[in-house]
């Protein structure tokens, strides 16, 4: 969860700047032209799923001069108070959020629960990243408003399937970045994977408290 989490934070700072945008104009004007951008003060992130994904990057924005959104039908309202977090439907994300980011599992019932309507809701200028999985969007739908909205912008580290057909227009789209599923542990990342295991393991054969026990219920929609 750790790489996914700093990967998306890194990426909504970037999308609250449009970094992309503005490198992407610099390289082919070369001369400066300055967008207009939400920045990162008063502007409002939404994130939609409070696994230990979502949560951990909502901890991480706490810092910051941000409104934070969230929607999860799973998350107590009681623990929404106390961690102060304004619990909003699916679509207020999208109408409030200047930038969004998916968090949800792929579960049967989460299949293509993003759709074309949901992006059409889209404030201008808006950005939205998926680190999740791509089945939980429904990517033509997807494509279809973002090629008529060249205002909104999407980072894609996941698609469904994985990789795109060559021919998919998500390698072509100036408002679309695309990276091959990189959010999650590589290189060095992967070694606390191990140490954490280790960790676990000598806790349990010392019946100490595990820290990072999951139950058959979570593991159904852990994200």
């Amino acid at each position: 969860a750790i790489p996914v989490v700093e990967y998306t934070v890194a990426s909504i700072f970037f999308c609250l700047k449009k970094v992309f945008q503005h490198q992407s104009i610099y390289r082919r004007e070369k001369r400066w032209i300055h967008l207009d951008v939400p920045g990162a003060y008063k502007t409002t992130v939404g994130i939609i799923s409070l696994g230990m994904i979502g949560k951990q990057v909502v901890e991480k924005l706490r810092g910051y001069d941000l409104n934070i959104i969230a929607y999860d039908p799973y998350y107590p309202s009681e623990l929404a108070m106390k961690n102060n977090i304004k619990m909003v439907s699916l679509e207020e994300v999208f109408l409030s959020a200047d930038v969004i980011s998916l968090h949800t599992p792929w579960l049967p019932e989460t299949e293509r629960l993003i759709t074309g309507h949901h992006f059409s809701l889209m404030k201008e200028g808006a950005s939205f990243i998926n680190t999740a999985r791509g089945a939980i969007v429904v990517e033509d739908e997807m494509i279809h408003i973002l090629s008529n909205r060249p205002d909104l912008f999407a980072i894609l580290d996941v698609t469904h399937p994985e990789p795109p057909s060559q021919d998919s227009p998500l390698f072509v789209m100036p408002n679309v970045l695309l990276t091959p599923h990189i959010a999650g542990s590589m290189g060095n990342e992967c070694l606390r994977m191990g140490d954490i295991m280790v960790s676990e393991l000598n806790r349990y054969l010392h019946d100490e408290p595990l820290e990072y026990e999951i139950t058959e219920e979570e593991s159904n929609k852990l994200a």
